[in-house]
């Protein structure tokens, strides 16, 4: 879907790898990786990555323990990073949203609040990287701890849904992925942002600017 997606906006495709450390160096410094990989891969291919590129684009979840250490170390090398948990537009709307939504209720008080997320079946993690995004923003506007739960089922892209439980009413905010392209759009477009860009930077805190 990248592929696809880089080659309709007539932009430059160098290729892919399931072994980004055998990429060329000379290579690798004149390309933006985008990396789609597993929480294992990132954690063993990030130095490489690092060293070696351009910039570098993380679709991939689940290293939030290390994010520290990856962030000093692009830094060190000097190397522009945009990562995100989800790079769909939607859902970046969706983040803006719901850190509006939970000032405002976090400030009258009264609502407990609780999610939902399903996705396909091969999934590795649970709770999903975006879920952990949506529920860091409620708990820290809310004070309160989210309940969040993880339905693995068949091929569903993905789907978001919180719930905020009043006395006297439900709010309920959600965002339905029809398929993985808006995740590689999204992608490509943080890519392209990645031009002149210096330091280490969330997607959803560039997308509005």
């Amino acid at each position: 879907m990248i592929e696809k997606i880089i080659q309709t906006r007539g932009l430059e495709y160098a290729g892919w790898s399931e072994a980004v450390t055998e990429t060329d160096p000379a290579l690798a410094k004149e390309c933006v990786c985008i990396d789609f990989t597993t929480p294992d891969a990132f954690r063993a291919n990030y130095r490489f990555l690092a060293e070696n590129f351009k910039a570098v684009v993380v679709g991939t979840t689940g290293w939030g323990d290390i994010k520290d250490e990856v962030v000093a170390y692009f830094e060190k090398c000097g190397t522009p990073m945009i990562w995100a948990t989800n790079f769909s537009v939607g859902v970046n709307v969706m983040f803006a949203v719901t850190d509006y939504m939970t000032r405002l209720l976090g400030k009258f008080g009264g609502y407990s609040p609780y999610m939902v997320e399903m996705h396909h079946c091969h999934k590795l993690d649970a709770p999903s990287g975006t879920a952990k995004s949506l529920a860091e923003i409620v708990d820290g506007n809310m004070g309160v701890k989210t309940d969040v739960q993880s339905v693995r089922c068949g091929e569903i892209p993905g789907t978001h849904t919180i719930g905020f439980e009043g006395l006297n009413d439900r709010l309920t905010l959600s965002h339905e992925a029809f398929s993985r392209e808006g995740f590689a759009a999204g992608a490509v477009e943080a890519a392209l942002r990645t031009d002149g860009l210096v330091g280490v930077h969330e997607f959803k805190d560039l997308f509005f600017e």
